[in-house]
């Protein structure tokens, strides 16, 4: 099979190694420009970039899908297949383009969590399983036929980071199934016309706002579900504190409130009452400050028994 990858972040990666050392031709890798990163601004290039250009393989880096130029060097490739892993929402041009079609990876079971979060909320309304979907693109987003789809547990303390990076493993190995398939004409589909659909917009900031009056598990979940980005967070004395890990604690105690710290001690660290049980913060981040354990945070701050976090 005579195929073009296109994927730009980490997730991307399993992927796109597992086609290049098959023995479908990868002719080209389309990801995003580079962009300025980190502090010195440096121009950085996409990861998926850096492992195709390390096997020799041309990499096209288009500000705008539907530039002229960028779909007319597209189309001269005259690829099988178009192979779609964490990348952009593609014009129909360009979809309908390869004899073949184009397929896209999507790491939820469809019509579940179609967007553009379907790991954070998976695991942010308290899922226990998940999964891939390898899918034919038409014209609504991710709502094309079904090729294959493989089911994947979530663990009950695993973060949106730890689950993204085991389903590009489960990806990569699905997808191989499905592009060697279709390379010896097997391949059959399942229509998601009809089914009821599960959103999964894209994760805002404000997403990420800790409210204390609601159950313990909720906010672990929502606490898990936003690790390592954009990160779930509380106010404390005009300042923002991200919480990256916490473990539920216990029943509350009487008479404490919802964002009440009931246990500052430095070397057990930080437990915080919710609307029906207490959570122990295992990891954080307060605003200036780098990330830490919170009882090693308890070593150098005032914090203590009583104060209240806002939310």
């Amino acid at each position: 099979m005579r195929l073009i990858f296109m994927g730009t972040p980490d997730f991307s990666l399993p992927s796109l190694k597992r086609l290049l050392d098959s023995d479908h031709q990868v002719l080209a890798v389309v990801t995003r420009p580079d962009r300025p990163r980190g502090r010195g601004l440096k121009e950085t290039s996409p990861p998926v970039k850096l492992l195709a250009s390390s096997r020799g393989v041309p990499v096209l880096q288009p500000e705008s899908l539907k530039d002229a130029q960028f779909v007319r060097r597209l189309s001269e490739y005259r690829a099988d297949l178009f192979v779609v892993v964490a990348f952009r929402i593609l014009p129909q041009e360009v979809v309908t383009m390869p004899s073949r079609g184009t397929i896209d990876v999507h790491p939820s079971m469809l019509p579940r969590y179609r967007g553009a979060a379907p790991i954070q909320w998976a695991i942010i309304n308290g899922e226990t399983q998940t999964g891939v979907s390898v899918f034919f693109i038409g014209r609504a987003i991710d709502a094309g036929d079904i090729i294959r789809q493989r089911a994947v547990d979530i663990d009950p303390d695993e973060t949106a980071g730890e689950l993204s990076a085991k389903l590009s493993r489960v990806s990569a190995e699905v997808l191989m199934e499905v592009i060697d398939e279709m390379d010896r004409g097997e391949v059959s589909v399942t229509s998601q016309a009809g089914a009821e659909p599960c959103p999964a917009p894209k994760i805002t900031r404000q997403h990420g706002r800790i409210h204390w009056d609601r159950p313990a598990r909720e906010v672990k979940n929502l606490i898990r579900g936003l690790n390592p980005s954009p990160g779930a967070f509380t106010d404390f004395a005009g300042k923002t504190m991200k919480i990256y890990r916490a473990e539920l604690a216990g029943s509350s105690p009487d008479g404490a409130a919802p964002g009440e710290i009931t246990v500052a001690d430095n070397r057990t660290g930080l437990v915080v009452n919710t609307a029906d049980g207490q959570l122990s913060l295992a990891e954080i981040q307060l605003e200036g400050k780098k990330r830490m354990n919170s009882a090693e945070f308890l070593r150098g701050s005032r914090l203590q028994t009583g104060d209240r976090f806002e939310g």
